[in-house]
């Protein structure tokens, strides 16, 4: 089994290399695990490591691997997309130590946790369905909620893939704004027809009870706080999915 020296990967000036001992993400990582794991729900962890990683960079191709090249288990805190900053920061929110954040992130990242590039969570539907039937997330399904199908092709090497799914048209989420929580995962569905989604994003809480958006931009080139409405406004998205972090169970734990 590799360890955390063996698995830490860090891009730097676009080429990737691999750190010797990495102990400046893992103490960040770390620290944030031990400070937040007091913290009674996972919501309220997911709040406060996202806050500390607000400023982070946001960096494209932070993953390692491709169909012909072999896949690399890639932990890094320096910089993100927007799924592998939420990624991070759920697997961060259920561990309780780095050997435990490295699990899960694995068992996130990839399907039943193969640190392989066929088995890597490519497009976010995968990712949300993945993640529900291993119960680190639930799907949030409001009245009003319609399904839309998309053959998606964006990634050729996967080949095409059919997706039925059930999404929240904007003017449903709005009205229900009410219904939402911090720390909830929202992701946006894309009008292109073949993709599937075209960003992703914790729902968070402003100091007058405003709803945020805490997502890596890539417009604004880092991890920010920004308006829910204002996205809506600028972006247009007809539809969203909802994923609510659940607890680890106590049996699940004692599996891991």
């Amino acid at each position: 089994m590799q360890t955390r020296r063996q698995i830490l990967q860090i891009l730097a000036g676009g080429a990737a290399f691999a750190a010797a001992p990495g102990l400046a993400g893992e103490a960040r990582i770390g620290r944030l695990i031990g400070e937040a794991k007091a913290l009674p729900t996972i919501a309220q962890r997911i709040d406060f490591i996202s806050r500390a990683l607000r400023g982070t960079t946001y960096r494209d191709n932070t993953l390692i691997g491709g169909p012909r090249s072999a896949e690399k288990f890639v932990v890094r805190d320096d910089a993100f997309d927007c799924v592998t900053f939420c990624e991070t920061v759920l697997a961060a929110a259920k561990a309780n130590d780095l050997g435990e954040f490295e699990r899960v992130l694995r068992s996130i990242r990839y399907h039943d946790g193969n640190v392989t590039w066929r088995e890597r969570n490519h497009y976010f539907f995968e990712w949300g369905r993945h993640n529900i039937e291993n119960k680190t997330c639930r799907a949030v399904v409001l009245d009003g909620a319609v399904e839309i199908v998309k053959t998606v092709t964006w990634h050729r090497e996967l080949g095409r893939r059919r997706f039925a799914m059930t999404v929240i048209p904007r003017a449903v989420l709005l009205a229900n704004k009410a219904r939402l929580a911090s720390g909830d995962i929202i992701g946006f569905v894309s009008p292109r027809t073949d993709m599937d989604y075209f960003h992703v994003s914790f729902i968070a809480s402003g100091d007058k009870g405003e709803l945020l958006l805490r997502h890596a931009s890539q417009s604004h080139r880092r991890v920010v706080d920004e308006s829910l409405e204002r996205f809506f406004a600028t972006y247009r998205a007809r539809y969203v999915t909802l994923l609510r972090p659940q607890e680890a169970s106590a049996e699940s734990k004692k599996d891991g």
